[in-house]
């Protein structure tokens, strides 16, 4: 399967660099994670295009502003597992689409697990801009 036009709202398999790893001097994910899509930007210099991904993790936010939390009926759509999942809002990964850090998905050649509904990527972009407003984001530079 070719890789997909990089559209916001879609949930990719990505080898995820958290805001922690980066400071300590970490320039690789630990491990490949679903990710959604909330900016692709084509630059009018050189027509690649800047994504950037929020990642999905199974742990729990401590303060329930950072994170979306993803409904049962959502992963099953996108063929996730059964165990409660969020999407984190206050930090990214920013990179020119496709990217090393691309995955294939485990057992099937897709890169993607398919999109969020409107709905729900509204509430993450929401959140995601409440903080970046507040200058309280971090978005690492894969690059």
């Amino acid at each position: 399967m070719p890789i997909p036009n990089p559209e916001p709202g879609l949930v990719i398999s990505y080898s995820y660099l958290w805001h922690g790893e980066r400071e300590i001097g970490q320039e690789e994910g630990r491990k490949d994670r679903p990710s959604v899509i909330v900016l692709a930007v084509v630059q009018e210099t050189d027509e690649t295009t800047v994504v950037t991904v929020l990642p999905i993790t199974h742990s729990a936010p401590s303060d329930s502003r950072t994170a979306v939390e993803l409904p049962m009926q959502v992963k099953r759509h996108l063929g996730l597992d059964d165990l409660r999942s969020w999407i984190v809002v206050t930090e990214g990964n920013e990179f020119i689409w496709p990217g090393y850090d691309l995955r294939r998905l485990p057992n099937i050649d897709r890169y993607d697990y398919g999109f969020l509904p409107p709905r729900l990527f509204n509430l993450v972009v929401k959140a995601f801009l409440s903080f970046h407003r507040l200058g309280r984001r971090r978005i690492a530079s894969r690059e």
